[in-house]
């Protein structure tokens, strides 16, 4: 292990505790994930300090210029001390320490054309009707999705819907509702899409969040479609993703 490579341990537990205390991990993974980013950041960052005073403190410890040697010994010259390695072994520092200044920001619309969205049709889950009465209910897209297919949109029938996501697409008299799902991380994101009608006015902008309440509507096509009675742009919430 040379300087760099315990530098570079030493980073990335710092990049780790960052996210994990800003609470900026939870654009990332699942939000029950911070606690072990925590514990995996401090373990990191101790393995980073150990192994880097163990580099400094060794009398061999290998030094940031060429090593010159017999030819016969080149082949058995440590790959750490040959110089043009140890200067990758620094360039590695730049994308870790650029984390440490910018966060990337959490998935927007860019991705929503880009991937393909997840599938409501699948299962065979009968869903109870909502209640009536009592006020816009709080819904996933996914979960509206699935409702609004299954024996077509029955369980919605006369209910007000309270729904929550980006917009992904603008349209004349609309626009799309999309939210990621994750398993684990963004990486394996996929998102869920309600196309909103009945919007009157402007929408807000393209990736801004908003909380939409109205109703179910039965439409033809791929994607679920609701009827808006409201239109609210509110701030990215806490956890992003469904």
């Amino acid at each position: 292990m040379t300087a760099a490579g315990s530098t570079i341990l030493l980073l990335i537990g710092t990049v780790l505790l960052r996210l994990t205390v800003s609470g900026t991990y939870r654009r990332y993974v699942r939000v029950g994930m911070g606690p072990w980013l925590a514990v995996a950041g401090v373990t990191v960052v101790v393995l980073g300090i150990v192994t880097l005073i163990y580099v400094l403190r060794r009398p061999d410890a290998p030094a940031d210029h060429p090593v010159h040697a017999a030819p016969e010994d080149v082949d058995e010259i440590d790959d750490r001390v040959h110089p043009d390695r140890i200067m990758i072994g620094w360039l590695l520092l730049a994308p870790i320490a650029a984390l440490l200044l910018v966060a990337p920001p959490t998935l927007g619309s860019f991705g929503v054309s880009r991937s393909a969205a997840v599938n409501v049709h699948a299962g065979g889950a009968v869903f109870d009707p909502l209640p009536h009465g009592t006020g816009p209910v709080p819904m996933t897209l996914l979960e509206y999705g699935q409702r609004s297919f299954d024996r077509h949109g029955s369980s919605l029938a006369g209910a007000t819907v309270e729904l929550t996501g980006f917009i992904s697409r603008l349209d004349n008299g609309g626009f799309q509702l999309a939210r990621y799902q994750i398993a684990c991380c963004a990486a394996d994101a996929v998102p869920a899409i309600v196309i909103v009608e009945g919007v009157a006015g402007h929408p807000p902008r393209r990736d801004a969040w908003v909380k939409v309440t109205g109703a179910y509507v039965r439409g033809t096509g791929a994607l679920p479609r609701f009827s808006a009675t409201s239109v609210l742009e509110i701030p990215v919430p806490n956890e992003p993703y469904e």
